[in-house]
């Protein structure tokens, strides 16, 4: 009897939830994929939107962690890789993405924003780098490329929403500007990821 009082309270509790979450929903402008989502039952726990990221802050902080990715993994192409052509791109995403970090910076402090960036990468990039120096030395290369085509599609979306819906000008200015410079990136990575297809 206990057992089935359990059984029934749990199932009431989680149509409530289920129900409090679809309230939520209907809320704002939410995107179609957002609404086809299983709520959660923490709303505080979950990602954060990509409307989020036309938050000054929360941009910086991505787009200095990418950047700080690409300079990591460009160091770690020129330890492990022998391709010469991996070798020549690692070179120009280090150079690339240390200017790109030097931008973000004069932006922030043309903005007057107290904006501080890090020096350090979030785990979620430090997982990403850990995983590629784990990478075998036969599959080392090709497991660069296709990170590169996936992290450069990343930033330009970065880049696009933030030029797009911003709340800095001085940085939705830089944003605006790298954007095409991400995009030539993001085509050389795809050349080379396809230089390893079998």
């Amino acid at each position: 009897m206990t057992r089935q009082i359990l059984i029934v309270s749990a199932a009431i509790a989680a149509l409530s939830l289920a129900a409090c979450g679809q309230k939520v929903e209907t809320k704002g402008a939410a995107t179609p994929n957002e609404q086809a989502m299983t709520p959660d039952a923490n709303p505080a726990a979950t990602v954060p939107t990509p409307a989020d990221e036309t938050r000054a802050d929360v941009f910086a902080l991505k787009a200095a962690d990418m950047d700080l990715f690409e300079i990591e993994a460009a160091k770690l192409v020129a330890t492990r890789s022998t391709n010469v052509q991996v070798k020549a791109f690692a070179k120009t995403m280090e150079a690339a993405h240390t200017k790109s970090t030097a931008g973000l910076t004069a932006a922030i402090t043309a903005s007057g924003l107290p904006l501080t960036l890090p020096t350090t990468l979030s785990k979620d990039m430090q997982d990403k780098l850990d995983d590629l120096s784990k990478a075998s030395n036969e599959d080392f290369d090709k497991k660069y490329a296709d990170g590169q085509v996936d992290a450069h599609q990343a930033g330009l979306n970065l880049m696009q929403r933030y030029a797009q819906d911003g709340d800095s000008a001085e940085i939705k200015t830089f944003a605006a500007a790298t954007a095409p410079t991400i995009q030539k990136h993001l085509n050389m990575a795809e050349g080379l990821k396809k230089g390893f297809v079998n």
